[in-house]
């Protein structure tokens, strides 16, 4: 692994670690978060269940029209509210990096990443974060703003050689998740083996895949048949892009024959 392979994430060539995290609290402040209305009312504690009175039990709870219905004493269960920690997937793979714009995707996807972290915690959601490219990066959820900002700013170095690790990332983790959790998925979903385990782990957690897409990957017009090289894997192969072209700036021609005279 050589020097030469490696990129940086930057807006600016002046763009130091502090303005980096001002651009973040930007994105994050204009987020719409915290104007949804809560479903916990009262104490601040959801309604269960009604279950049977037991001795002991608070005369408070007694849930009289059940009772009432019922003929038997029933008392009200609630379930205090919990933060649900929030778990960002980021794809550090060289599909990520190569792009045909200025800002690529890795970048696109490491300011929303940022942003959304920003404003979990604002929520009072832990934040962590796994990569899922070659580099073993893997931080605990935490109300940290500070660690937070600090894998935001390690992640602002990349690599052009990375393979994508999503789908065993997800099969690594999911048996060890032991609540309820939130993960953000930022890829381009360029791994065939990650469906499946993403369709499973939505199953059980909230999952947001936010897929990650280069004008150049929809088709690349007049540029007839091309011999490209793999990022990730290194295999070449020749693609054709649309070889059909307009140029508006040419008069349109007629199909009809010209007129003598």
């Amino acid at each position: 692994m050589t020097a030469s392979l490696e990129g940086y994430v930057e807006d600016l060539p002046s763009l130091d670690a502090r303005r980096f995290a001002v651009a973040l609290r930007k994105l994050a402040d204009s987020l719409a978060y915290g104007g949804d209305r809560s479903p916990f009312l009262g104490a601040g504690v959801e309604y269960v269940q009604s279950r049977p009175y037991s001795p002991g039990d608070s005369v408070r709870a007694i849930d009289w029209r059940v009772t009432a219905r019922t003929r038997k004493y029933f008392v009200k269960e609630y379930e205090a509210p919990r933060s649900m920690p929030a778990i960002f997937l980021l794809d550090t793979s060289a599909s990520m990096t190569v792009s045909s714009t200025a800002r690529s995707k890795y970048e696109t996807a490491l300011y929303v990443a940022g942003g959304l972290a920003l404003a979990c915690l604002d929520r009072m959601s832990p934040v962590g974060v796994v990569t899922v490219g070659d580099r073993a990066l893997r931080v605990r959820p935490s109300l940290s703003t500070a660690r937070v900002l600090e894998w935001i700013t390690r992640l602002r170095t990349y690599r052009y050689d990375e393979r994508t690790t999503l789908g065993r990332r997800l099969r690594e983790m999911a048996p060890g998740l032991a609540e309820r959790t939130l993960f953000f998925v930022l890829s381009d979903l360029h791994d065939p083996d990650a469906l499946q385990p993403l369709k499973l782990l939505a199953q059980l957690h909230d999952v947001i895949v936010l897929e990650m897409s280069d004008p150049a990957e929809s088709g690349l017009p007049g540029a007839g048949f091309l011999r490209a090289r793999e990022a990730e894997t290194g295999a070449e192969s020749t693609v054709a892009g649309r070889t059909v072209g307009v140029d508006k700036a040419a008069p349109e021609v007629s199909g009809e024959e010209p007129e003598d005279g």
